[in-house]
């Protein structure tokens, strides 16, 4: 076997590295929204304490922990800049993403620089695709590749024409084959730079492009050198927790921070220590409670994928549908838990000056991607337990 998923030291000093990381990232905060991408510093920051490469299989020298990872490390970074963990624990996916796809293709992308970024936009319908001698020939314009700026690579999902049922597919392209439209201009989550990203009649050859129906478990060619359980996780059913950890860490970066202030707070009309008034202290409990069952929601969820994939096992369609609910239900709660503390803070949130006014924004646009819409994942799940008919699909 490859590398395992249970090195935790290595684990626990990824962990600490990124902690030693959050005086800087929140004082780069503001600066990193204003410059609508990732700061040099913060990326330089990333790569030394090699947290890009969490999940990169060990034959390149990644550290492929388990894929639990991504919580613990995209909370702890969030809790200082939600930003800079967005753009953390994207990009550090697709090198988990990457090693399903041919090994030529991960060749040419970690062959030269096992360092290299890959942006992403699996927004499938965005882009079609046409099968042609030796590959593809992809056009489309995708929305939301977060970090493509100092991304070298990107990988783009599209629907291949005259399949039926429709075929999702993913295509690796290099720099060289797409343009990046400057659209990043946001109210929230300002310094992820997630750009527009667009293609014209680009040929990709098949050895850079891998099924959608490769990524459910314990499949896709990569497996043939990276045989680690990490790379047999069903891609699309666990997609909500890459990003799950950026809630998380968000909400409680905005617990903290509320504390600290309520500490010190007195009332501007009654002169009253803020601390002592019972509502405050319950608001504090509710928001509290909200994110350690959130938490605990989204570690369960990834502790129980990386059980079936150590057993070479696929989870069946109905955990699957229960992950991707469980996935938008801890983010929400999350969010839940941040306008709590948003509403009990009154006018003092609104300054710029007041970190909780970008938790507040920020948390609010994580909620906003697909993967934490609750009306679809639960709807899905409830298809799922009536036992209606699955459909294609991605998980």
């Amino acid at each position: 076997m490859s590398g395992t998923a249970d090195h935790a030291g290595e684990r626990d000093a990824v962990l600490q590295r990124a902690e030693a990381l959050l005086p800087g990232l929140r004082e780069r905060a503001a600066a990193t929204e204003a410059l609508r991408r990732l700061p040099a510093e913060t990326e330089a920051a990333f790569h030394e304490n090699g947290l890009f490469r969490v999940l990169q299989p060990a034959r390149v020298g990644g550290a492929e922990l388990d894929y639990g990872i991504m919580i613990d490390l995209g909370a702890i970074v969030a809790r200082a800049c939600p930003s800079s963990s967005w753009n953390l624990t994207n990009l550090l996916a697709h090198h988990w993403m990457l090693a399903l796809f041919e090994p030529e293709v991960q060749d040419e992308v970690w062959g030269p620089d096992p360092d290299v970024l890959l942006a992403a936009s699996m927004i499938f319908p965005a882009g079609k695709a046409r099968a042609v001698d030796g590959g593809y020939v992809i056009s489309g314009r995708w929305p939301f590749a977060s970090g493509i700026d100092p991304s070298a690579w990107c990988m783009l999902g599209a629907i291949v024409a005259d399949t039926d049922p429709a075929e999702h597919r993913m295509f690796v392209l290099p720099r060289a084959d797409y343009e990046i439209i400057d659209t990043w201009h946001a109210t929230a989550l300002r310094g992820t730079g997630s750009n527009d990203v667009a293609a014209t009649d680009v040929f990709v050859p098949a050895h850079r492009t891998l099924a959608v129906d490769e990524t459910k478990g314990c499949r896709g060619p990569g497996l043939a050198v990276n045989d680690g359980p990490l790379y047999r996780i069903p891609v699309f059913a666990m997609f909500p927790y890459v990003l799950a950890g950026c809630a998380l860490g968000t909400a409680e970066g905005a617990l903290e921070g509320y504390v600290a202030a309520t500490r010190k707070r007195v009332g501007s009309y009654s002169g009253v220590r803020v601390a002592e008034h019972a509502p405050v202290q319950i608001k504090i409990a509710e928001a509290a409670v909200r994110i350690e069952a959130a938490g605990s929601l989204m570690r369960a969820a990834c502790d129980e994928a990386m059980g079936y994939a150590r057993a070479g096992t696929v989870p069946d369609f109905t955990a699957k549908t229960r992950y991707r609910r469980n996935g938008a239900y801890a983010a929400n709660e999350c969010r839940r838990a941040v306008d709590i503390l948003f509403e009990s803070a009154g006018g003092a949130a609104l300054y710029e000056r007041n970190p909780l006014q970008r938790y507040f924004r920020d948390v609010h646009a994580i909620n906003a991607h697909i993967s934490f819409n609750f009306d679809i994942a639960g709807a899905q799940y409830g298809r799922a337990v009536l036992g209606l008919e699955e459909g294609a699909g991605l998980l």
